[in-house]
């Protein structure tokens, strides 16, 4: 089957879970065209390089802007307005060098990627969606909305809405399981890398910090007052001072640090989050305000005993945390660390009944 496969550049969490996926299916012999943004885009090039029945494509993703852990939309909105125009000539020059090549898509496959969504619904092409993110408007979360935020919860929802609408079926991938709310939806667990699938939990007493505020010079200073020792990613250099030490970026030794670590102090993102709680290590988490999607994932990290979520990383929030990592170790013995052999199947499944000409499923016989 021909392939349109797209993939988001904002977050790095949608590459490493496509990856499994487009792996997967080239190495069931269908012919896949990826479009993608950002980061993502060197990223993937690196990753499926061995895949001769792969294409990739770069193309121009919207962005957003931070400031003081939350989302800056001002800026974020002015940035992507100044790039529009050669963002948008690039698009329209993708589209174009795909049509003319003539690959013609039986399938479109978007984690949330709008590129690939609009070639499906204007070439008539069924699109499997493929994210966390559907989780906001398609199942029920009472008691996360009450801490989460009902404001940003509504904005939310309706981005999400118009981003994939109608969709031929939303595989949602998730640590927490709420009810699901609309037809055509199937949770299923993490989309792990091999690297995380292959890790073994060992404890040891470092804590790994991640965070992407290359100059948060506070976020050390605070750390040095606490009686642990951490091992400090994405500050941009190497280091060490006192008890805290700064790490060069390398994807081994980040597994290796996260299998082995104490607890982890974190943003919110969902990747990094849900291979926390897949090797069973402790998280506080500090989502991003007025992202939602990032309260979200912290609210039902607390509610379920894996970690905590916090507005700020104040030295008394995170000793606090970090003296009662047993209580919530104890709480993630009972996750059930998963493989990804759910959504394969579920992938699968979903191939074959649009090669049989199959309407859209209101439910998928691998996913029950």
């Amino acid at each position: 089957m021909r392939i349109l496969y797209g993939v988001v550049g904002e977050g790095m969490g949608h590459a490493t879970r496509s990856r499994v996926l487009i792996e997967h299916l080239a190495t069931a012999g269908h012919e896949i065209r990826v479009v993608v943004s950002g980061r993502a885009h060197g990223f993937l090039v690196d990753r499926l390089r061995p895949h001769s029945n792969v294409t990739l494509h770069e193309i121009h993703g919207l962005t957003l802007r931070y400031f003081d852990n939350r989302v800056d939309r001002s800026e974020s909105l002015f940035e992507n307005l100044r790039k529009a125009p050669k963002g948008i000539k690039k698009n329209v020059e993708v589209y174009r060098k795909v049509a003319e090549e003539g690959f013609e898509a039986e399938l479109v496959i978007s984690d949330f990627e709008s590129w690939a969504a609009l070639y499906g619904l204007n070439r008539r092409v069924p699109v499997v969606s493929v994210d966390n993110m559907q989780i906001i408007n398609r199942c029920r979360h009472d008691e996360a909305i009450r801490k989460a935020g009902r404001l940003d919860y509504r904005l939310a929802k309706l981005a999400v809405k118009m981003k994939m609408p109608g969709a031929y079926h939303y595989l949602v991938s998730s640590f927490f399981f709420p009810e699901v709310r609309k037809k055509r939806t199937t949770l299923v667990p993490p989309i792990l890398r091999p690297e995380i699938l292959a890790a073994k939990r060992e404890p040891g007493e470092h804590v790994l910090v991640y965070q992407t505020a290359a100059g948060n010079e506070s976020l050390l200073e605070a750390l040095k007052k606490l009686p642990f020792e951490f091992r400090v990613y994405g500050m941009g250099r190497e280091g060490k001072d006192a008890n805290v030490e700064l790490r060069p970026f390398s994807e081994t030794a980040f597994v290796d640090d996260l299998r082995t670590a104490r607890a982890v102090i974190a943003g919110g993102g969902f990747s990094l989050m849900s291979e926390a709680v897949t090797l069973r290590v402790p998280m506080l988490s500090v989502p991003v305000e007025q992202q939602f999607e990032q309260q979200l994932n912290a609210a039902y990290l607390q509610h379920l005993g894996y970690g905590r979520h916090a507005k700020r990383l104040e030295p008394e929030v995170m000793l606090d945390f970090l003296e009662h990592v047993d209580e919530h170790a104890r709480a993630l013995e009972s996750y059930e660390r998963r493989d990804n052999s759910t959504v394969l199947a579920c992938i699968d499944e979903l191939v074959k009944r649009r090669e049989a000409g199959e309407k859209r499923p209101s439910k998928l016989d691998a996913g029950r």
